[in-house]
């Protein structure tokens, strides 16, 4: 029986199949359902959790390359909300690009974790390293 770290027996399985270069989504509350795309929903209850919650939780065990976001994020957010995504991120620089640009990156992707976050175009592309 899993005691530490991940316990999520489908994250666990579809972060074992990310290798370098592959991509992984974080996604919000609202992001949309990609039918071909392997889709592990966490969300529990508003901000239960969130995107940045599941990104800690993975530090350990996928290593970030690059990782891209919705420049829609800044317009929507304040300053404390976007560095705490840096500085989660950090030293990987997040790469921003028009939403409609994000999203064509997504049906790429190993797989998809669902969140309950509710941060404004939260939704975060992490390219393995």
């Amino acid at each position: 029986m899993l005691q530490r770290g991940i316990l999520n027996p489908q994250i666990l399985g579809l972060i074992g199949r990310v290798r370098h270069t592959n991509t992984l989504v974080i996604a919000d509350r609202g992001f949309p359902f990609w039918p071909r795309l392997e889709t592990v929903d966490i969300s529990l209850v508003d901000d239960v959790p969130t995107v940045l919650q599941v990104l800690k939780a993975l530090q350990g065990n996928f290593s970030v390359g690059a990782a891209f976001m919705a420049e829609e994020f800044l317009a929507g957010n304040d300053d404390p909300v976007q560095t705490a995504y840096r500085d989660m991120l950090a030293p990987v620089e997040i790469r921003f690009e028009p939403h409609v640009e994000f999203k064509k990156r997504v049906p790429h992707a190993v797989g998809l974790i669902r969140t309950a976050d509710t941060t404004q175009y939260g939704n975060i592309i992490l390219v393995s390293a």
